[in-house]
């Protein structure tokens, strides 16, 4: 689609993005399945993610999914029961009580049980169709960038939230899906360990809706914002660093 090829380039070039930005579709369960393959193996969905930024489209369904949790955050299944008590995550020494871990796991936001057919991510410079989130996964400066120009005509205060646990299917896609708003998040253990994601980089779910108002933010913000702090006079000046001289 010609739309959305224009704004991942626009949101590449003024950012210096590494990677395209990550078009993601969520398939309803009255929805006919759109001819897009699968993996070549079970995959979690933070590996979708994986593989759509190095340029695959593809599509999950329940039966492709290897992550439970994942697959109960996007409407596929109910949460096994290890995981809803906190024993599994005790396990694995990311709490100090099941109490912890289960009250953790009580609030995190799903998508409605049996109304997802299916999901399908891709770059969003050549996806298929038209998608429900854009997750951009990129260095804590890009990420700034995008939350400032989300901010940047009406004003006021962003508000994001994270259990530091299921970034991918939870924070970046369910949470932006469900509340038409973006959401950022440092990561997870269950993405970090299962992707190539470097430890420098965080993530950001943006609804597909405000994706143009968004580049349109970010290109006022590139003409003096982003060149002014790229530039790092102030410091520079506080450092005694001299600039070269060109010409």
């Amino acid at each position: 689609m010609l739309e959305t090829k224009i704004l991942s380039q626009r949101m590449e070039k003024i950012l210096g993005l590494d990677t395209p930005p990550i078009a993601v579709k969520i398939v309803k369960a009255e929805e006919n399945l759109p001819s897009v393959k699968s993996p070549a193996q079970k995959s979690r969905y933070c590996q979708l993610l994986m593989l759509a930024r190095k340029g695959q489209t593809l599509m999950l369904t329940a039966e492709d999914l290897a992550c439970p949790a994942a697959k109960a955050a996007l409407g596929f299944a109910p949460l096994p029961e290890k995981i809803s008590t906190g024993e599994m995550l005790c396990a694995l020494g990311l709490f100090v009580r099941k109490e912890a871990a289960a009250k953790t796991m009580s609030m995190i936001p799903k998508i409605k049980l049996g109304t997802t057919k299916a999901v399908i991510a891709g770059p969003l410079k050549d996806f298929p169709m038209v998608p429900d989130v854009i997750v951009v996964e990129s260095i804590p400066e890009h990420i700034m960038w995008l939350c400032l120009a989300r901010n940047f005509k009406e004003g006021g205060r962003l508000n994001f939230s994270s259990s530091i646990f299921q970034c991918c299917c939870v924070d970046v896609t369910v949470v932006p899906y469900l509340t038409g708003d973006i959401n950022i998040s440092p990561g997870c253990y269950g993405c970090r360990e299962a992707t190539d994601t470097p430890p420098e980089h965080m993530f950001m779910g943006i609804p597909a809706k405000l994706i143009s108002e968004i580049i349109e933010s970010l290109e006022a913000l590139s003409q003096k914002a982003m060149k002014t702090v790229r530039e790092k006079k102030v410091y520079k000046l506080y450092s005694g660093i001299k600039e070269e001289k060109t010409g």
